[in-house]
């Protein structure tokens, strides 16, 4: 966790009224160790392989807490359940490309993106803030080879998939 995102979230927290515990730090730690979109449930099994002896209700209270905070986004991947992304602080905007067949996950950036975004806003009489896109695509590994080594891995691992529109 970068010093930036411990000052926030320490401030955020006196403001709030709460103090410092263990079992918070220790989740808040777990979630800035990568900047890897997770879930509330990946985040509980990633704690369990772990000393910290946080519940559920104290992960959600964090979650909530550093969504509050701005230091977490809450972001739909199309797939019916909150993802977290911990890296927006650093890159507000944010692209991701989902896979609908493998569920796999690109982030992206890109300034034209950027540019035309802050073209829009400034015409209809806004200033952007933060810009996030979802694009939902096949990925092209499944249609050209038949197969996607994602998709094998992700149903190996019991990784939830997109939820298919028909």
């Amino acid at each position: 966790m970068t010093p930036e995102v411990r000052e926030r979230l320490d401030t955020f927290i006196k403001l709030k009224g709460l103090r410092n515990t263990p079992q918070r730090d220790a989740i808040v730690d777990v979630i800035f160790s990568s900047d890897e979109h997770f879930t509330a449930d990946d985040l509980w099994e990633k704690l369990r392989g772990t000393d910290a002896r946080s519940s559920r209700a104290t992960l959600y209270r964090t979650l909530s807490l550093l969504t509050e905070a701005g230091l977490l986004q809450e972001i739909d991947l199309g797939d019916d359940q909150t993802t977290y992304d911990p890296n927006f602080l650093d890159k507000p905007a944010h692209n991701h490309l989902v896979c609908v067949d493998c569920g796999k996950v690109i982030e992206f950036e890109d300034g034209h993106l950027e540019v035309l975004n802050d073209c829009i806003t400034r015409r209809l009489g806004f200033r952007p803030v933060k810009q996030s896109l979802r694009i939902e695509a096949c990925c092209e590994e499944l249609r050209t080879n038949g197969r996607c080594l994602n998709l094998i891995q992700a149903r190996l691992e019991g990784k939830r998939f997109p939820v298919k529109k028909r």
